[in-house]
């Protein structure tokens, strides 16, 4: 159940395209969710997790950031409704300075209560 497995990491190039080229989005700092159906996914929720070179220069700064990121969604993710179709989603950090743990769960959490009612519906 708090897994995070390799085929929920969205890897393929093809569906990275198909993700930023028409995605719904919901932002709150620091964080940015992008999602988008994608029928030929194998799991129900595949992501990317994403900190910009440009604002952190050292990997072990990025690296952190991630990790974090991917723990926070880890214990998140069964809040998720399953789908009828699987989603693509890309978390971006799009925060200027470093941050704590508890910030980055407490943003996902409120980005998930945002997602739930449109992937319920399937309002894309």
């Amino acid at each position: 159940m708090f897994t995070f497995t390799k085929n929920e990491k969205l890897c393929k190039r093809d569906h990275i395209q198909q993700l930023f080229s028409a995605p719904d989005s919901h932002t709150i700092y620091p964080l940015k969710l992008l999602y988008t159906p994608i029928h030929t996914l194998q799991a129900p929720y595949q992501l990317l997790i994403s900190v910009p070179k440009r604002t952190f220069k050292k990997a072990v700064h990025r690296n952190r950031l991630k990790r974090l990121i991917r723990e926070a969604y880890r214990l998140q993710k069964h809040h998720l409704p399953h789908p009828t179709t699987p989603y693509a989603l890309a978390i971006i950090y799009i925060g200027k300075e470093l941050t704590t743990y508890q910030h980055i769960y407490h943003t996902l959490t409120q980005l998930i209560e945002k997602l739930n009612p449109n992937i319920k519906n399937d309002k894309i």
